[in-house]
């Protein structure tokens, strides 16, 4: 894989005027098999109210709302232009009062705690400064018994190779399933993902004491 130069990792950190509406098209093919499979994890269920950290281009949502479609959906993008390259793929569901889109950082999320079933997040944890910060504002919107399903690439030789620091911080497994523990979120569950080489799925509840069992 060769190595992102860093002005595009700028943008997929925060996508911005024409190219980052371009990237943000392009990332929507190059991540769509991934979305899937963290969708299946999540399986959203009728009645839910679902939250998505990181939205960018609004396809997992707009999968999300395909799966369930009597269901609730929000997000949380740091990109004013995702917001509207989102709006305008999920237009049907805001026709339908479906979709609340915000514009902000999730380190500070503005919604009153335990509103939401479930929550996913795809490749955005790299750009998160504090992670515990990130995650344990994900813990405190989650009803009791929610969960959370981060996608995100690994830290390895390859990946931090291709994908310049210090725009990209990657997580080992061990790591993210520390902070994941910090937060608050327990059991953890963890297997790697069929999209590409790196790639993993973790599943956490917003409990203790229980097991998650995957179907």
């Amino acid at each position: 894989m060769m190595r992102r130069p860093a002005f595009i990792a700028r943008q997929a950190s925060r996508p911005s005027g024409l190219l980052g509406r371009m990237l943000l098209r392009v990332m929507a093919r190059e991540t769509s098999r991934f979305n899937a499979e963290i969708l299946e994890s999540l399986a959203p269920a009728a009645g839910e109210h679902i939250l998505e950290i990181g939205y960018g281009h609004g396809g997992a949502l707009a999968a999300a709302a395909v799966l369930a479609p009597d269901g609730r959906f929000s997000g949380i993008d740091i990109s004013a232009d995702a917001s509207r390259e989102a709006a305008r793929r999920c237009h049907a569901l805001f026709g339908q009062g479906r979709l609340d889109l915000r514009v902000g950082d999730s380190a500070a999320l503005p919604w009153d705690a335990g509103v939401f079933d479930k929550a996913f997040s795809v490749n955005t944890l790299y750009f998160w400064s504090e992670p515990t910060k990130d995650l344990g504002e994900i813990r405190r919107v989650l009803r009791r018994k929610g969960r959370v399903v981060l996608g995100f690439r690994a830290r390895t030789d390859a990946a931090m190779a291709s994908f310049p620091s210090p725009t990209y911080r990657f997580h080992t497994i061990d790591e993210l399933t520390a902070l994941l523990e910090l937060a608050g979120f327990q059991p953890i569950d963890v297997h790697q993902a069929a999209a590409g080489a790196d790639l993993w799925i973790m599943v956490a509840g917003a409990h203790w004491g229980e097991t998650y069992r995957r179907d």
